[in-house]
C-alpha cells in the first residue's frame, strides 16, 4: 500500500512539472524560442518625388447670371424670345405697353420745341437791344427744363423694353403677352456659359498646396468618359468654420454649354512634385479608426507604428507622420504579425513550416 501512495505521488509530481514547461513556452506568433521568425518582405522607408492628386466635389456656377426682371408696372405687350435661346448683350427680350408715355413725350416734344424757338426769338431781340438780358436767362432757363422732362420721359419708355445685360442663354419664359408685371416680376433667367466656374471645398490640411493657376480636371456623371479642363482661379478668403474647409473656384472652358449650372462635378487638382516618405499601400493597416504600418526594431522583432496618411495614388500611400526616413518597415507578409514578433527577410515561408 505504501509502494502505491509513493508511485501516485511520483505521478501527479512528473506531470506538475510538465505543466510549468508547457506554460514557459511562448505563445504562437510571439517569434519567442518555440516559435520561428515569420518570413516577411522589409523595405528601408526612403524619401520619393511625390505628386498626388487632390480630389473634390464641386458645383457648377455660370461666369455671368441673373434673374431679368420688370422696373416698373405695366402690361407685357411684345414677347421678342424664345425659353433657352441664345442672345447678344442688348437684345430686346419684351416690350411693355407704353402708351401714356409715348404721349407725355410728344407733349414734352412739343413744349421742347416751342421754348426753344422762344430762345432764339429772345436772343434776336436782346441783339437788338428790344429786351432785357433777363428774359433771355428766363427763356433758356424754360428751354432747358424742357428738354430735362423730355429725357427723363424718354428714359422711363426704355424701362418698358427689358433688354438682355450680356450674352447668354435665356432659361424658361416666365411671361406671356398681356401678363401685368410689377418691379422684381421674374421674366427669364440669363446664363452666360461659354464658360463656368466650379466651386469646391479644399481641408484646411490641404491649403498650403493649393494655388492660383494649377490645373484641374473635371468629369459630370452626365458625361462619362469625358473630361473638362480648367484651372484654378480664386481661394476663398475666409475657411468654413463648421467644416474647416475652404472654398477654391476653378474656371474652366465650356464652348459647347455642356456644363450646366447647379451641375455636380468631380474635380481633379494634381499637385507639384515634392519630396515624401512613400511606402507600398500593401504596408498600411487599417483596423477601426487605427492605421499603423510594422516597423522592424534592431532585434529584429516588430513594433506597431501609428501613422498619418497623406495621399494615396493606386499602389502607393504617403505618410505624413510616424515614420521617418530610414526605418525599415514590413511591406509583405503583415497577416500573421503580432507586436514583438521576430521577422526574418524571406518573402515566403519554407515548405516545411508551410505544411505544419
Amino acid at each position: 500500500m505504501p509502494q502505491i501512495r509513493r508511485l501516485s505521488l511520483l505521478f501527479a509530481a512528473c506531470a506538475a512539472v510538465a505543466l510549468c514547461a508547457c506554460g514557459k513556452q511562448d505563445k504562437p506568433g510571439q517569434g519567442g524560442r518555440g516559435n520561428p521568425p515569420v518570413p516577411v518582405r522589409i523595405q528601408a522607408v526612403q524619401p520619393q518625388p511625390w505628386s498626388d492628386t487632390l480630389r473634390a466635389l464641386g458645383t457648377v456656377q455660370a461666369h455671368e447670371a441673373v434673374t431679368v426682371t420688370a422696373k416698373v408696372s405695366e402690361t407685357v405687350q411684345q414677347v421678342h424670345f424664345e425659353s433657352g435661346q441664345q442672345v447678344a448683350r442688348g437684345a430686346p427680350l419684351v416690350t411693355l405697353s407704353g402708351q401714356q408715355q409715348q404721349a407725355a413725350l410728344a407733349a414734352a416734344e412739343a413744349a421742347l420745341k416751342d421754348a426753344e424757338q422762344q430762345f432764339r426769338r429772345m436772343e434776336q431781340l436782346v441783339k437788338q437791344q428790344l429786351v432785357a438780358h433777363a428774359s433771355l436767362d428766363t427763356a433758356r432757363a424754360t428751354r432747358d427744363a424742357a428738354r430735362a422732362q423730355a429725357a427723363q420721359i424718354r428714359a422711363n419708355l426704355s424701362d418698358r423694353v427689358i433688354r438682355a445685360p450680356f450674352a447668354g442663354v435665356l432659361g424658361i419664359r416666365q411671361v406671356s403677352p398681356g401678363a401685368l408685371v410689377t418691379p422684381g416680376t421674374a421674366i427669364a433667367t440669363l446664363d452666360d456659359i461659354a464658360r463656368v466656374y466650379v466651386d469646391f471645398p479644399v481641408p484646411e490640411t490641404e491649403l498650403a498646396e493649393v494655388a492660383p493657376g494649377q490645373a484641374l480636371t473635371g468629369s459630370a456623371g452626365a458625361y462619362p468618359g469625358r473630361s473638362f479642363e480648367g484651372q484654378v482661379t480664386t481661394v476663398s478668403a475666409r475657411l468654413d468654420a463648421a467644416t474647416r474647409a475652404v472654398t477654391v473656384r476653378g474656371d474652366f472652358p465650356n464652348p459647347e454649354r455642356l456644363l450646366k449650372p447647379g451641375m455636380l462635378v468631380e474635380v481633379a487638382l494634381v499637385r507639384g512634385t515634392r519630396p515624401a516618405l512613400v511606402v507600398p499601400e500593401l504596408a498600411v493597416q487599417q483596423i477601426g479608426t487605427e492605421t499603423f504600418v510594422w516597423r522592424v526594431k534592431q532585434d529584429g522583432t516588430v513594433e506597431k507604428a501609428d501613422v498619418v496618411v497623406g495621399g494615396r495614388v493606386p499602389g502607393k500611400v504617403m505618410l505624413k507622420d510616424g515614420i521617418r526616413a530610414g526605418d525599415r518597415i514590413v511591406v509583405e507578409g503583415t497577416g500573421k504579425l503580432q507586436p514583438g514578433a521576430k521577422v526574418v527577410e524571406g518573402g515566403r515561408a519554407p515548405a516545411a513550416a508551410a505544411t505544419k
